[in-house]
């Protein structure tokens, strides 16, 4: 026993005491850790930055060059989105480079928490008062040719056997407003990278191939301006497009009423995505479940699941935006802050500059990034998203086509537009 305790006690065998870590400790540990989890989104942030200008300035050049071909001034507006050309970049990085793993938690950070900021910025674009504008001559037959898209590639994609996911975001970027609404609708039903890629593809082509033939088209087709201009916009599917092909209808036929027309039917069909999201999310959470269960057990609880927090703040800038012009033709000032002009730069920062083109485009150019041009070779899919989204395009130009026929036959178009065709060359 003696011996014992004096083993116990000796200097060379102090005894240990263990002694709990400090609240204050944990403390430090989890800030640490939280800030190194926030510095480790800079290189992919910064990168996606740096691909997103990369994608404008490119875009920019391409546009002027196409200009140029067709003999019209270049130093106008690009005939082509950076957002596409952005994508592109960031695809063929990844494919010819690679990216290491320390990219990927910014990529991340771009493609869901910087699209859902551009998404909600995008929704000051959107307003009430420029669809009123349009007149009860080109609303329904925007609604036309948008529920004529919707209903058509949903239908086809589903007897192609296309993912439901893709067929959505063709329907919504060939029948709204290409690239932005895929964009807006791709994180609402969970699209994955390769869809996004596929929907955007669409759009960038069959989109351009509109933009450069259906000018001429509509000039053999139709007589009065305001024809043209619904066409226009009807048919087309990203917002530069449309005003390219009408900047082009404009340069050669001199018609500067078909290129006011055409912008504001295509600022019409935007509008309608603050409706067309919910209705797709609805649509898409339906599927899921059907897909799972056999049967539909989509629930009020999965509805409000459609509806996250940035879906509900895109509907709000938008209705914030008709509410500012609403005030605007009332009282002369947007809530008694912005003048007409002030209130027009204000949202056009927010929803074109701010949101259209730095979050959204930098959110894209991470999609890029983040996908291999081989992926697309990946699920067994082959051309069927090209032919359905080539056959819905031609759906949707068919209907605005057909729609502004019915307008004229109706007499929807006063004597004043009779009297422009003559003025045309």
């Amino acid at each position: 026993m003696h011996s014992k305790l004096n083993a116990d006690v000796h200097p060379e065998n102090p005894p240990t005491i263990d002694i709990p870590p400090r609240k204050e400790d944990h403390k430090n540990k989890r800030n640490d850790s939280d800030w190194l989890g926030k510095l480790g989104v800079v290189p992919g942030v910064v990168a996606s930055v740096i691909v997103m200008q990369g994608g404008f300035a490119g875009a920019d050049q391409l546009g002027k060059g196409m200009l140029m071909l067709q003999g019209l001034d270049p130093t106008g507006p690009s005939p082509i989105s950076g957002i596409p050309v952005a994508i592109l970049l960031g695809a063929s990085i990844k494919s010819l480079v690679g990216l290491p793993k320390e990219f990927e938690p910014g990529l991340k950070f771009c493609t869901t928490s910087i699209l859902r900021a551009g998404i909600v910025c995008v929704g000051a674009k959107l307003s009430a008062a420029e669809m009123v504008s349009l007149g009860a001559a080109g609303i329904p037959a925007v609604a036309a040719s948008i529920t004529v898209g919707l209903c058509f590639i949903t239908f086809l994609g589903n007897r192609m056997q296309l993912p439901h996911r893709l067929s959505s975001l063709l329907a919504a970027g060939t029948s709204i407003c290409g690239v932005t609404a895929i964009t807006a609708l791709a994180p609402v039903i969970n699209a994955t990278q390769r869809e996004v890629s596929y929907a955007v593809a669409n759009v960038v082509l069959f989109g351009t191939l509109g933009m450069l033939t259906y000018p001429y088209l509509a000039h053999s087709m139709f007589q009065i301006s305001e024809q043209v201009g619904i066409f226009l916009g009807l048919s087309i599917h990203d917002t530069s497009q449309v005003m390219a092909a009408a900047l082009t209808y404009r340069e050669v036929f001199d018609d500067e009423v078909a290129l006011k027309t055409a912008a504001v039917t295509k600022l019409t069909r935007n509008v309608f995505l603050a409706t067309v999201i919910p209705a797709l999310a609805w649509h898409s959470a339906r599927k899921n479940g059907e897909d799972k269960q056999g049967q539909s057990n989509f629930t009020w609880s999965t509805l409000k699941k459609c509806l996250p927090l940035f879906v509900l703040g895109f509907i709000g800038a938008a209705c914030l935006r008709s509410a500012g012009d609403a005030m605007i033709e009332n009282d002369g000032k947007a809530f008694g802050l912005f003048d007409r002009s002030e209130w027009k730069n204000v949202t056009n920062t927010i929803g074109g500059t701010v949101g259209g083109r730095y979050l959204l485009g930098t959110a894209m150019a991470g999609v890029g990034l983040s996908t291999s041009l081989a992926t697309l070779k990946e699920g067994g899919l082959g051309f069927r998203p090209f032919i359905v989204g080539s056959t819905g395009a031609f759906a949707v130009g068919a209907t605005g086509m057909l729609s502004v026929m019915l307008l004229e036959h109706l007499g929807m178009f006063n004597s004043d537009d009779e009297v422009r065709k003559d003025t045309r060359k």
